[in-house]
Formats: C-alpha cells, structure tokens, sequence
C-alpha cells in the first residue's frame, strides 16, 4: 500500500469487460509528508476520490482484488481517501 495525491481524471473510451463503469484518475505517488515521489499513474477509483483528494493506493495483483470483478488487467487501485498522516517525516519542529 502507497500514498498518493489526486491529480486528474482519465478518460478512455474502451476498456476491458471487467472495468466497464470504473472511474479512472491520475495519481502522483507521495511520502508520508507530501512530497511527490515517483511518476504520474492511472488508478481505477472505487472509493469515489476527486481531484486534489489525498489517496491511500494498492498496486499489482492487490489492485486487481479492489474491484468488483477480480483479476481485471489493473496497476493500480485507490482503496482509501486519507484524511490525516501521522508519521515522523510529517512532523514540523520548530
């Protein structure tokens, strides 16, 4: 499981049997503090997140299980809308 900022919508006209109905956004991976990591990725939705939403993410094969149909070709699945981290890297001193 990963952490993840919403950053965009995706659109595609055709998709696989198992994914009909699936809301597709763009994601930015981020650390516990908020700080973009890695690339941009297309996640399939099934928590109804929008735009600027803080995400908690699942890859791989644990992605294909966060549908509704298992085993769709899917990367990536946003299970989660975080609301607050509490992690040593997110804590300000002063």
């Amino acid at each position: 499981m990963y952490l993840g900022r919403v950053v965009g919508t995706c659109v595609a006209s055709q998709k696989v049997a198992g994914m009909a109905g699936v809301k597709l956004l763009v994601v930015q991976p981020v650390t516990p503090g908020g700080v973009s990591t890695g690339r941009l990725q297309v996640a399939c939705d099934v928590v109804h997140a929008g735009p600027g939403d803080h995400v908690a993410l699942v890859g791989a094969r644990e992605a294909s299980h966060a549908l509704a149909e298992s085993f769709v070709p899917v990367d990536a699945a946003i299970i989660g809308i975080v609301d607050d981290v509490q992690h040593p890297s997110t804590e300000r001193t002063s």
